[in-house]
């Protein structure tokens, strides 16, 4: 504004106008800053007319008008205002534009990438704006999404979430170089179409501050950086021993000014964002090596005598065996595995490694050439080609190549920890999908020596019957006497089922269970044991939730009691523990912990929502799980529970503090009210019911049939709603009732043999498809309610998934032969492969080279999951390492 003033002064004084009154004055300086001005002028606000033509008011308006102001983000629209900068003329400043957008469409983005259609991307894209859950959408808006998998909407949402992080980016580094005064329409146009970080970050280098120690940025300091532009842009020749400077300067020699220049020079053509394209191009089209080698580290000994690699601090020892695949490694870098890149970091980072990227000399050649290309002209003079050519391998050598190695390193690393966290997702949605154990009473064994084994008898429901420790592996105590007083506890308990924990001492408690079933001790019972999955037990057993569930218990017990109910249930109980401990991935630990939860956290609200809860007896950490409940809300629900009884129908929901209409809408269908033995005392009439909250008080209910005009009214005083024990979302109960009405069948009825009958019937003579056109809905809406009503009470989808594996004897690695078939369960995983339990201890490997995959195809599959129960055959094994390969024979 300063100089926008300055120059009216001047024309002013140039056409002798200076003395003329002020609204004549005002008009001409009106008159000179054109009809954008004018229009910001109209804009301002002042207290009189007189004011709005007085020049030295306006003046003072349009500075404040002009000062900086805070970056605005309203929806997606970037409004910023600056300063008028030297170099802009204030027309300039007057027609910015304030609003600022990418000229990418992010619903094309995510079309592109997902191969999905654009409408669809849209759809999915505006659910996940209106803070709609996965689990929602994949299962109530799949007209919307195209029956979109859960799986699939969480990576367009990561996408979605990357791609709004780069808009920020590239705001922030608009601004940036807008404030340096050296952005160009080409430059912002080039920004503006950024699509990655990557993309954003070349384009911001060359203004970017270096680090105030660097070689180039002292040399800049000492005032060198024109001297270096004017070489490389403009061919100067240049006087060096005019830039000496005075001792104690570090440039008090020819030479030394020479090497500043230089640094200056490498640092620029480093930055530049031509020639940092041209780099990454390079790096993908040629064969890029990634290797690693045994560390030649200086062995320390210790008292004892032991020689180890040097650790970092906080760190446990890790045995280097363990990384001998690793000790003479190369790969390509577009060929390497995730779990190798993942397993070469952790050696690397437990200072038994030394990892680099081999980068082959023909890119080095070609970028040089590159460089000589651009930068060298035939009139530079041959003291400047020979500076030039200095800084040109300098550039490569000290800047370049170590920035794309770091680069390389750290994309791999992404991409193995994005498969790391595919895997341990894949794995943690196995685990809870596992088919529970009811109706048994459990006795679960958390195995020890010294301390001995903790014994929990568990009833039907999970409350705790008995517990006890025994010394079954201890010499100080009779084991036979131990022995004969568990075979008593289960006989005393009329117990069928054993779960023995998979920690210490699992295997020679298998062999005492073994030998009593096998010595017929337990009479005409019939005794069954299930090895668990004790991940996150004792982590458990000390956590506040065990404190407040089994108050009195010792938490060595609570161990025991966790490992029952995660056979009777596994995700209620699994959701108790933070899912990292639970311990089913490929080296999950490495990945960062806040990566790691988002996903994790979105696999069980996705896997507890679907497999729905019981809103009068699920825990506050099961409801917290499902979509839509927040923990407050889920202590909500509880302390209503215990204020008012049993919830009578889900919309009793909305009556709890906290669940406003978006909440109710996202988690009504997740949430059941289960029968308690009580049958409706409902007309025969089948009720339609009116849109709408309930009050809480009644429920008005009508009935409409299209075979009859008769129109019944039932009020219903808190009662309950049959359609509340279904997966059927309320927003569907409307045409649920009329569907119903047509099949001529009874509310009451729903989930019972002969409705589920009626039902079916009525689908088989007509179509899904017709019923969907006749009520004016979606196809798959009415699939859903079609299957909703063709499930049995208390249905739910675990019944399809494995259920646990049960042995009676125990296995010996003498009793291995290579080419023997044996039974087993898959435990985990990965990316390389499966390990599978078949008894011995030991987990076998079931190399992905195994794997028949006509097998899987048959079954419907591309992947193994953890549960499967299948049959092996013996490839190898090595009892000193302890490794067993397998190969897949046929499912179980």
């Amino acid at each position: 504004m300063e100089k926008v003033k300055k120059e009216f002064n001047l024309f002013l004084i140039a056409t002798e106008s200076d003395m003329k009154p002020d609204k004549v004055k005002t008009s001409m300086f009106l008159t000179c800053i054109g009809s954008k001005g004018r229009d910001i002028h109209s804009t301002l606000d002042f207290d009189s007319p007189d004011e709005e033509m007085n020049l030295q008011t306006v003046i003072e308006k349009f500075d404040a008008y002009c000062e900086p102001r805070k970056n605005i983000t309203f929806l997606r629209h970037k409004f910023f205002t600056c300063g008028q900068a030297e170099h802009q003329k204030f027309d300039e400043v007057t027609v910015r534009n304030f609003s600022m957008n990418v000229t990418w469409d992010v619903v094309e983005v995510i079309a592109e990438q997902h191969q999905v259609p654009l409408n669809i991307s849209r759809n999915v894209v505006r659910l996940l704006d209106d803070e709609n859950t996965i689990p929602f959408i994949a299962r109530y808006r799949k007209e919307q999404t195209n029956a979109m998998e859960p799986d699939k909407l969480r990576s367009i949402l990561e996408t979605l979430t990357e791609m709004r992080s780069v808009e920020k980016k590239i705001q922030s580094v608009h601004n940036s170089i807008d404030k340096l005064g050296k952005m160009s329409k080409f430059l912002e146009k080039s920004l503006l179409s950024a699509k990655t970080m990557h993309e954003v970050e070349i384009l911001y280098a060359p203004f970017k501050p270096g680090s105030q120690r660097s070689l180039a940025e002292q040399a800049r300091e000492a005032g060198l950086e024109i001297t270096a532009e004017n070489i490389l842009y403009n061919g100067w020749r240049v006087n060096f021993a005019t830039l000496v400077q005075p001792p104690p300067s570090k440039y008090s020699s020819i030479e030394e000014v020479k090497t500043g220049v230089k640094y200056i020079i490498a640092d620029i053509i480093a930055k530049n964002t031509e020639a940092r394209e041209t780099i990454n191009k390079l790096f993908l089209s040629h064969y890029v090596v990634l290797e690693s080698k045994k560390k030649k580290t200086v062995e320390k000994k210790t008292k004892a005598g032991d020689k180890k690699a040097k650790t970092k601090p906080g760190k446990k020892h890790v045995e280097e065996h363990k990384f001998s695949n690793y000790f003479d490694f190369k790969c390509g870098i577009k060929s390497i595995k995730p779990h190798q890149v993942l397993a070469i970091n952790r050696g690397e980072e437990n200072n038994i490694l030394s990892v680099k990227i081999v980068i082959p000399d023909s890119i080095k050649y070609e970028y040089l050439n590159y460089c000589r290309r651009t930068w060298i002209r035939p009139a530079t003079p041959p003291e400047n080609k020979n500076i030039l050519e200095d800084c040109f391998q300098d550039a490569f050598k000290r800047l370049v190549s170590p920035q794309m190695c770091r680069f390389t390193r750290s994309e791999l690393t992404k991409t193995a920890e994005k498969a790391s966290i595919e895997v341990f997702c894949s794995n943690l949605k196995s685990r809870l999908l596992m088919a529970p154990l009811r109706g048994r009473i459990v006795l679960a064994i958390d195995p020890g020596f010294l301390h001995g084994c903790k014994v929990a008898v568990i009833s039907e429901t999970g409350q705790v019957l008995y517990t006890d420790t025994l010394y079954l592996h201890s010499h100080k105590n009779n084991v036979v006497k131990e022995s004969e007083k568990l075979v008593d506890i289960i006989s005393t308990n009329r117990c069928e089922v054993i779960a023995i924990g998979n920690g210490t001492a699992c295997r020679e408690t298998e062999s005492v269970l073994s030998k009593c079933i096998s010595q017929k001790l337990f009479g005409s019972q019939k005794i069954q044991y299930c090895i668990v999955d004790e991940s996150g037990a004792s982590i458990y057993s000390i956590s506040t939730v065990a404190q407040k569930e089994l108050p009195d218990m010792d938490q060595n017990i609570r161990g025991a009691v966790s490992i029952a109910r995660r056979l009777q249930d596994p995700i209620a109980e699994l959701v108790k523990i933070e899912p990292k401990h639970i311990g089913v991935g490929m080296y999950q630990h490495d990945v960062a912990d806040n990566k790691l939860k988002d996903a994790l956290d979105g696999i069980v609200q996705e896997c507890v929502s679907f497999v729905g809860v019981d809103l009068n007896t699920a825990s506050e950490h099961l409801l917290r799980k499902v979509s839509g409940l927040s923990s407050s809300q889920a202590k909500h629900i509880i302390e209503w529970r215990e204020k008012q009884g049993n919830f009578c129908n889900r919309e009793q929901l909305r009556l709890v503090k906290g669940i406003g209409e978006k909440t109710y809408n996202q988690c009504a269908g997740f949430i059941r009210i289960n029968p308690t033995g009580n049958k409706l005392n409902l007309s025969e009439e089948v009720c339609e019911i009116e849109a709408g909250p309930s009050k809480g008080k009644k429920r008005k209910l009508k009935t409409e049939s299209k075979q009859s005009s008769k129109k019944v009214k039932l009020e219903v005083k808190d009662g309950p709603n049959p359609l509340d024990r279904t997966w059927i979302h309320p927003e569907s109960y409307g045409i649920a009732c009329k569907f119903i009405n047509q099949v001529g069948a009874s509310m009451d009825q729903i989930g019972f043999p002969p409705f589920i009958d009626k039902v079916k019937q009525l689908v088989n003579s007509t179509s899904v498809e017709k019923l969907a056109k006749q009520y004016e809905i979606g196809e798959p809406t009415m699939s859903l309610i079609v299957t909703g009503l063709t499930q049995a009470i208390n249905y739910d989808i675990r019944e399809e998934s494995e259920k646990p594996l049960f042995r009676t004897s125990v296995m010996g690695w003498s009793d291995l032969k290579v080419g023997e078939q044996l039974s087993g369960r898959v435990s985990n995983v990965t990316h390389f492969g499966a390990f599978v339990d078949i008894g011995v201890g030991t987990n076998g490997l079931l190399h992905v080279s195994e794997i028949n995959k006509s097998l899987l195809r048959a079954k419907n599959r591309t992947n193994l999951a953890i549960g499967d129960k299948i049959e092996v055959k013996v490839v190898n094994f090595d009892v000193t390492k302890k490794r067993i390969g397998l190969s897949l024979v046929s499912f179980l």
